[in-house]
């Protein structure tokens, strides 16, 4: 069965297009056409005059909807998120584990497999940030949990998490690079993250391969006159690809804007959100526009990816296309996700529908 989306103001992922049409057959897009050359025979969808653009993708998210996955690691917690996550335009997301014990990621791993098993959509595997991080930058994590890593550690995560573990941030000047490199040769994506490295030890980092880092600013060594530290390593290096947090408060929204200008196309959002929690390890309230622990540390986000990409546009200043493909084409390049993040022949058919204020009207999964 044929379906046409149409009457839509289309972004491919790299440009603007009027008076076409979306061709989609079993959930892959076929073909961006002229209207007059809609096939006859297929469904036609009038989108209204609508903005249509590739759905997002969120490699950062704890939890949603009153539930995190390190509080109940169990099915029900990713379907929350997954409702979190279409709520604000995202059809993919990395459910992440922030510094646990070993218990609690099996049982993390356990959840997404069942979650996959019973035909769960969405949900692209399990982001371990941490254990092994650098506790002077552990941030809102639980140092007694934090250790550097073993290969029997290395054993632990590549056997029990085989299938569900696809991303992991950590600290490479407190990582043997052999054992970083067993991660990556099992198709985990590394990424550089709470980590005080100096310029050298992060920079070496990169050119071994590690491809990407944890939130520009946040828990990383700062650029400084005469240390450059993880900053400026990621500023220097020219392939190394890094999540922001952009809610102004993470980040200052000049601070985004300054380091798009050096970055390009290697800077995209995540949402890092949370959600309100009053027992176990990691105690989150919502303060006004964050959430902290219980001691006060910042500790995660209230975004969606689609206010995100409101807030490239409105207060950073940066311009819709760019703004949209930080949260879809640039995360897919990151993750590996081949067939999204573009309106193209052979891609996913997942889309988000906004109005011209950028109000969610709809995601098509």
């Amino acid at each position: 069965m044929l379906t046409a989306y149409h009457n839509a103001r289309i972004f491919t992922g790299e440009v603007f297009v009027q008076d076409h049409a979306v061709l989609v057959a079993d959930k892959r897009v076929v073909a961006v056409l002229q209207v007059s050359a809609i096939p006859a025979g297929a469904e036609q969808i009038d989108l209204q005059g609508a903005l249509l653009a590739p759905a997002f993708i969120d490699l950062q998210i704890y939890g949603g909807n009153g539930r995190l996955l390190m509080q109940q690691p169990d099915v029900a917690t990713i379907k929350a998120t997954y409702a979190y996550c279409l709520a604000g335009g995202a059809s993919h997301f990395m459910i992440t584990l922030p510094t646990t014990s070993f218990e609690i990621m099996e049982q993390g791993m356990q959840a997404i497999s069942d979650y996959w098993t019973q035909g769960g959509q969405g949900c692209l595997g399990l982001h371990l940030e941490g254990p092994f991080m650098n506790p002077v930058k552990k941030g809102a994590h639980l140092e007694k949990y934090i250790k550097q890593p073993t290969a029997a550690d290395i054993d632990w995560i590549l056997e029990k998490g085989k299938s569900t573990v696809k991303y992991m941030t950590l600290a490479p000047e407190r990582c043997d690079p052999a054992l970083v490199a067993r991660l990556q040769a099992a198709g985990i994506v590394i990424s550089a993250g709470h980590s005080n490295a100096t310029y050298a030890e992060a920079i070496l980092s990169f050119q071994r391969g590690i491809p990407a880092a944890t939130h520009l600013f946040n828990a990383m060594s700062a650029l400084q006159g005469r240390e450059p530290g993880m900053v400026g390593a990621i500023y220097d290096h020219p392939r190394v690809a890094v999540s922001v947090v952009a809610d102004g408060v993470h980040v200052d929204f000049n601070s985004i804007r300054i380091s798009k200008q050096i970055l390009g196309d290697r800077l995209f959002l995540i949402t890092d959100a949370v959600t309100e929690n009053a027992a176990g390890d990691y105690i989150y309230v919502f303060r006004e526009d964050r959430y902290v622990t219980g001691q006060g540390v910042l500790a995660g986000s209230c975004l969606t990816q689609l206010q995100g990409v409101k807030n490239c546009v409105e207060k950073v200043g940066l311009s819709l296309a760019e703004s949209l493909r930080m949260a879809s084409l640039y995360p897919a390049r990151v993750a590996g996700l081949h067939s999204m993040g573009r309106i193209a022949p052979g891609y996913n058919a997942h889309f988000v529908v906004l109005d011209a204020a950028l109000q969610l009207k709809e995601v098509i999964v």
